[in-house]
């Protein structure tokens, strides 16, 4: 079953809301077999709401909308595809009245324009919503389906995954529309597709996206209208084909962290570890300390951003700063042993480079980040330059850091 997806709401358009909703709905109607093929944003217009909702039943015949079904008189949603279907709105009672007790419940009166929530298209379906005041309305008829879901994501969640979802899912059939991701790091987007190409004819009929971002590439793995079983056997097949081919770089699967991972190798090793940041000024410390109970690894960090602090707390020489330079491979390694004798912790890493925008000279261009991992007495140095920004320098430098250090550690 193919459907469109219409987010209706101005201040989706001005970029003072991100369309959490359409991701979110984007997700849960492909576990009930319904595949998005388009997604489209409006604004709070009826002309713009009419021509979209009318151009996606013209293409599939069935649209989900969210937004526009409150109180205000910017809520138009309902009444513009209602007039769309020929459809009078008529007061529903029963509504009215629950309204009633969830305002009486907390000791509130509704307005008068609240009224406008107990309209109901005729012969519409309504979608109890237990979570909020605006229920949900089921739409159908020769022009197609309209599924209307309120803008507020906490309520469209919950009225997608207990009303819409079940409803969907009875007439899609048995088939599903499942994803992996396969995650990856400190390796170019052209390298990963050049190792994996060898697969991708194996993987059909799945298909295979390459998904960039600061923390790595993701590879997300697709199977379409497929039986349940026969996805899962087919995704997990070729999740691991393609693991071994990309080797090394590849850290997880899913949602997986690398922060959790590596405090998780670090757990069953027995083995405590420590930070010495410079350029990334605490990003590698905020991503440890942000997975919960990191505090059984994790000991702590410091952000060495100057050289009198590189040298007063992590015993880093005066004369190696003055030799190599605060970017280098002899003072990354004296910050991360620096950063070992101090915390008396087992592992250590250390990060220092230029972020720039500024900075940057024809040996160490901006970009340059210098990494050490220890554990132990066992030191390793790592020369990484890094693209983007002075943002995008600082979070790969902080992925790449955990990723050294991870791939270090005993599996």
């Amino acid at each position: 079953m193919n459907l469109e997806l219409v987010t209706i709401g101005t201040e989706l358009l001005l970029g003072f809301t991100v369309d959490t909703n359409g991701a979110f709905a984007g997700k849960a109607l492909a576990r009930a077999g319904v595949r998005v093929v388009r997604r489209t944003s409006v604004g709070d217009e009826p002309a713009a709401i009419a021509d979209a909702v009318r151009g996606a039943l013209a293409r599939t015949r069935a649209v989900l909308t969210t937004g526009g079904l409150g109180p205000t008189r910017d809520d138009m949603t309902k009444k513009v595809i209602a007039k769309l279907f020929g459809a009078p709105l008529d007061f529903d009672e029963s509504i009215w009245n629950a309204l009633l007790e969830r305002y009486a419940r907390f000791k509130r009166t509704p307005s008068e324009s609240n009224r406008s929530q107990a309209e109901v298209p005729r012969n519409a379906t309504v979608l109890p919503n237990r979570w909020g005041t605006a229920p949900g309305l089921w739409l159908e008829g020769q022009a197609g389906l309209v599924i209307m879901l309120p803008g507020v994501p906490l309520e469209m969640q919950k009225l997608l995954d207990h009303e819409v979802v079940p409803r969907l899912a009875a007439r899609a059939g048995e088939t599903v529309i499942m994803s992996s991701v396969v995650r990856t790091t400190a390796v170019a987007e052209s390298n990963v597709a050049e190792r994996v190409k060898v697969a991708e004819d194996e993987i059909a009929p799945l298909t295979l996206a390459y998904l960039p971002g600061l923390e790595g590439v993701d590879l997300r793995l697709t199977a379409w209208n497929l039986s349940r079983p026969e996805a899962e056997t087919r995704l997990a097949t070729a999740a691991m084909r393609l693991k071994l081919l990309i080797g090394d770089n590849v850290y997880g699967e899913q949602n997986d962290d690398l922060a959790a991972l590596l405090l998780d190798r670090c757990r069953k090793a027995g083995i405590r570890v420590a930070v010495a940041e410079s350029c990334t000024g605490g990003i590698v410390g905020q991503r440890i300390t942000a997975v919960p109970g990191c505090s059984a690894v994790f000991v702590g960090g410091v952000i060495a951003y100057s050289n009198e602090l590189k040298r007063d707390l992590l015993g880093v020489s005066t004369e190696l700063l003055a030799r190599h330079g605060a970017v280098s491979a002899e003072v990354a390694e004296a910050m991360a042993r620096g950063a070992i004798d101090r915390f008396h912790v087992e592992a250590a890493v250390s990060v220092t480079g230029i972020a720039g925008p500024d900075g940057g000279t024809e040996e160490k261009p901006v970009g340059t980040v210098w990494f050490a991992f220890a554990i132990g007495a066992q030191i390793e140095t790592v020369r990484a330059i890094l693209p983007g920004t002075r943002e995008e320098i600082r979070e790969r430098a902080a992925q790449y850091a955990l990723y050294g250090l991870w791939l270090r550690l005993p599996k």
